[in-house]
């Protein structure tokens, strides 16, 4: 890069990835190598959270600089709005080549938002087919998860989520060895993956690496309903936990598959590092990985996400 040339920009992105689950903010069993790398190459924030911990409204909201409440992003049926500038959009008029590869949850027509190129489709629907219909009463469940994914968990082939981040490891990679041919520009890439979210089932390969009796339980235990805040109750009914009976093995068998899956996910993230050291671009390119908010994981007996305790909230940050 030629002296005072604007810097490239990688952002790399997990969905739904704890800090708490990472070897570098502490966790003594899990196995994360190319994020580690990163992490002790650059700056570690201890103390990052996301505005709105659930998938689209924390992705409208980082991409934009504004709190969801702003913008209108409630949920992840709410749609955003083309008029609202991005970080892309801020970018080009500096000459910046913007690129998007993966997920980023956009919902309505506009499915670019200032890139100028997107690699892969969404792994979600973009149109309103997630809208809730609050006029169905209490027993209506809006949050599209449920704790099958926690009794169901374990070891498989393939999966969905696992064809898309291949899908995105192996654009985001062609795109970086593309893109140093041309040099002709800067960049903003932003390569955005959809594991660790559940369902909580993990590739043999990464399945293996972990040992079921060394799982770490929950560091606080699980709550009675009856001692559960108004808002804790209502996940507790949304997310079905009323309807399943989730034992210690469960437990176990669901962490184990978590954690599978961030191995899994740092292997991608690693593969595109290694396209920009191999490129060449890797020293003067700045690097930045997040996620869009974290994981329950069991604590407080509360799975997946939507509340503001730390393990929902708080997300890995790491600034190269």
């Amino acid at each position: 890069m030629a002296r005072n040339a604007p810097p490239n920009i990688v952002l790399l992105m997990a969905d739904q990835l704890t800090p708490m689950a990472l070897p570098f903010y502490g966790h003594p069993i899990v196995r994360a190598p190319a994020l580690s790398r990163l992490a002790s190459q650059g700056m570690v924030f201890d103390a990052a959270y996301c505005n709105s911990p659930i998938c689209a409204p924390s992705r409208f909201s980082m991409l934009s600089g504004r709190l969801p409440h702003a913008i209108g992003a409630y949920d992840n049926a709410c749609d955003f709005p083309s008029e609202i500038p991005t970080m892309a959009h801020y970018l080009r008029p500096s000459g910046y080549r913007t690129i998007l590869a993966g997920k980023m949850h956009f919902v309505g027509p506009d499915q670019m938002h200032g890139f100028d190129e997107r690699l892969t489709t969404d792994i979600y629907p973009a149109d309103f087919l997630w809208v809730p219909d609050w006029s169905r009463g209490p027993e209506y469940r809006p949050t599209g998860v449920g704790m099958g994914h926690v009794v169901d968990a374990g070891p498989c082939i393939r999966n969905m989520q696992i064809d898309y981040d291949e899908e995105v490891a192996h654009v985001a990679v062609q795109k970086v060895y593309d893109l140093a041919r041309a040099r002709t520009e800067p960049f903003f890439l932003v390569a955005s993956f959809t594991h660790p979210h559940p369902p909580f089932v993990a590739r043999e390969e990464e399945w293996n690496l972990y040992d079921g009796e060394e799982m770490d339980a929950p560091r606080v235990p699980e709550i009675p309903y009856e001692a559960l805040d108004p808002h804790s109750r209502w996940l507790y009914v949304a997310h079905g936990q009323d309807r399943h009976t989730v034992t210690a093995d469960h437990v176990r068998t669901a962490r184990r598959a978590y954690y599978a899956m961030v191995s899994y996910v740092d292997a991608k993230v690693g593969a595109v590092l290694d396209a920009l050291e191999r490129a060449g671009l890797g020293r003067d390119a700045y690097v930045v990985f997040c996620s869009d908010h974290g994981e329950m994981l069991g604590e407080r007996g509360m799975w997946y996400k939507q509340t503001f305790f730390e393990s929902s909230v708080r997300v890995p940050l790491v600034v190269r």
